[in-house]
C-alpha cells in the first residue's frame, strides 16, 4: 500500500524530520508540503503548496485533494504570547485546515503534532497545555477515517535536518545518557516520522501517542 502525505511544518524541526522520513520511507509516494514560504529542498515525490493563510484554504481545493494522510507539523512557542493570540494560531488554523481537508479528503488519517503534558480536561493551570489539550479534543471528535495526536518529548535531530534550533544540538549530544536515564521521555525525530507514517499503514489503538507509544508504533 502506497500513501500520498500532506505535511505542514516543514521548515520547523519536527516537520523536517517528519519530512526526510517520509522521503526515506519506501511506501510513501507523495509528499505534499503545505508552507507559507518556500522549501529549498527538492525531490521527485516531493510537491509545494504556498499557502499564505492556513485559514482561508479554499482557492487550493484542488490541489489538496487526493491525499490519504495529513502530518500536521505546524505548530508555534506559546512563550511570551497571552491565551488568545496562541489560541488563534494553535487552536483556529488548525481546526480550521483540518475541516477543509475532511471536506476534500473524507477517508484521510489526520496525524497531529501536540506536546508533551497536553491537558485533555482543558481545565488546568498551563496556557499552553489546556490550548492543546482544547485540539485535541476537537480533532478527535471530527469523522476522519482516524486521527492520532502525537505527544512526543525531546527529539534528537535526524543527520542532515537544518531547522534545528541551537539548545536541540547541545542537548543531543547528551542524547545516549537520556535514552538511558528517561526513556519515556526522549525520543528521535526518525522515530517520530516512521510512527507518523505508520499510523496510517498500521494504525494504532489509542488516540493520543506518548513517547512510548511512538517507540512502539515506530517499530510496527
Amino acid at each position: 500500500m502506497e500513501i500520498k502525505v500532506i505535511l505542514t511544518g516543514a521548515t520547523g524541526l519536527v516537520g523536517e524530520g517528519v519530512l526526510l522520513a517520509c522521503l526515506e520511507h519506501p511506501l510513501v509516494k507523495e509528499v505534499l508540503m503545505v508552507n507559507r514560504k518556500s522549501n529549498a529542498l527538492k525531490d521527485p515525490r516531493l510537491k509545494e503548496c504556498i499557502i499564505p493563510s492556513f485559514l482561508n484554504p479554499d482557492e487550493f481545493s484542488e490541489q489538496l485533494t487526493g491525499y490519504d494522510a495529513c502530518f500536521y507539523c505546524a505548530g508555534i512557542s506559546s512563550n511570551g504570547m497571552n491565551e488568545s493570540d496562541y489560541s488563534h494560531i494553535t487552536y483556529d488554523t488548525t481546526l480550521g485546515f483540518a475541516e477543509k481537508l475532511l471536506s476534500l479528503n473524507p477517508q484521510m488519517v489526520f496525524s497531529h503534532v501536540s506536546g508533551s503534558h497536553s491537558d485533555s480536561s482543558e481545565k488546568g493551570n498551563i496556557m499552553w497545555a489546556r490550548v492543546k489539550g482544547k485540539i485535541e479534543n476537537a480533532l478527535m471528535r471530527l469523522p476522519f477515517k482516524k486521527v492520532y495526536n502525537f505527544r512526543p518529548g525531546f527529539m534528537k535531530p535526524t543527520a542532515g535536518q537544518q531547522n534545528v534550533k541551537s539548545f536541540y544540538k547541545v542537548i543531543s549530544w547528551f542524547y545516549p545518557l537520556l535514552k538511558i536515564l528517561m526513556p519515556d521521555r526522549v525520543s528521535t525525530m526518525q522515530e517520530v516520522g516512521l510512527a507518523m507514517i505508520n499510523s496510517v499503514l498500521k494504525g494504532y489503538p489509542k488516540q493520543i501517542l506518548e513517547v512510548t507509544d511512538i517507540k512502539l508504533l515506530a517499530k510496527a
